[in-house]
């Protein structure tokens, strides 16, 4: 083979590969729009605009005031409220949902008769949407509503419990347990179903009884489920806002108004969005920081 033949194989190679790499941005191009016009720009946007002084309903825009928002929420009282709400919520709903999960997803492992459907009616609320199941538990609240009746029945008073700044975040927090419950069900189930059986054929021989095989075998098997299910579900559950602006628009005196809540009114009742987007980042950055020793708590991981 002469010297030029040698030479001319790696050029053809060349413009191959660039066709491809071409064809592939082409075909990638379209997903990188989208998540660059609905997801970077209003991100960066918000940024922008937490940094101003801004009410769409007057003329001027946006004006540039730095830091201002953020140091006024240091001494925001009803913010720093808002984010003692949040916190409460999501240690009223993460730990409930994940244990009561976890032992639902424990119990439909387990080969019998009816499974499918057992398991369709555990999963059929997570496929309604909040709003919907708002109302739902909002007439169950009521004082003619599925509680009362069967407090009445048992003969106890009734309970308005959405009225009641003592109880009204415990009774949004159990309706949330109620829709999260199917989902974190099927992703630990499925977790559940990548134990290879070897493992507990193992524990059973060693002599292991059900609940060590359970805290030596299915929980370690689990944990990187865990570890995901409880990310998603802090980040979901920091964003609550359906179902108090359905059941109680977060009263009463406040007991139930969480920080995207907050958010809410801010922008779309007092016009202040400069301030509203400020309130958007640190929550991010709460949530951010939590998830984080969250599922490095779980996984063990240090650094």
């Amino acid at each position: 083979m002469s010297a030029a033949g040698l030479v001319a194989v790696p050029v053809r190679r060349r413009r191959r590969w660039t066709r491809l790499h071409w064809a592939g941005l082409a075909m990638a191009a379209p997903a990188v729009a989208y998540v660059v016009v609905f997801s970077l720009f209003p991100v960066l946007y918000g940024l922008r605009i937490s940094f101003t002084r801004y009410n769409p309903l007057r003329r001027g825009g946006p004006q540039w005031t730095g830091l201002e928002n953020y140091r006024d929420l240091l001494h925001s009282a009803e913010f720093g409220r808002s984010l003692l709400v949040t916190g409460q919520f999501v240690l009223m709903v993460l730990p409930a949902t994940i244990v009561i999960a976890t032992g639902l997803a424990v119990l439909v492992n387990r080969p019998f008769r009816g499974i499918g459907f057992v398991r369709s009616a555990l999963y059929l609320p997570n496929i309604v949407s909040l709003t919907a199941v708002s109302m739902i538990w909002l007439w169950m609240y009521s004082q003619h509503g599925l509680f009362n009746e069967v407090l009445g029945a048992i003969g106890l008073p009734a309970q308005d419990l959405l009225h009641n700044e003592n109880t009204a975040l415990a009774a949004a927090a159990a309706m949330r347990v109620w829709k999260a419950l199917g989902s974190n069900m099927v992703l630990i189930l499925a977790g559940l179903q990548g134990i290879p059986n070897e493992r507990y054929e193992a524990a059973t021989v060693d002599g292991a009884s059900s609940w060590q095989r359970f805290v030596n075998v299915t929980l370690p098997g689990l944990r990187p489920t865990l570890v995901f299910v409880v990310a998603m579900d802090i980040i979901y559950l920091a964003q609550s806002f359906a179902e108090i602006y359905v059941l109680t628009q977060g009263g009463p005196l406040g007991s139930t108004t969480t920080v995207n809540y907050l958010i809410y009114t801010t922008a779309f009742q007092y016009n202040q969005f400069g301030s509203a987007a400020a309130m958007a980042f640190v929550l991010f950055a709460f949530v951010a920081g939590f998830s984080l020793l969250a599922t490095r708590g779980i996984s063990g991981r240090r650094g």
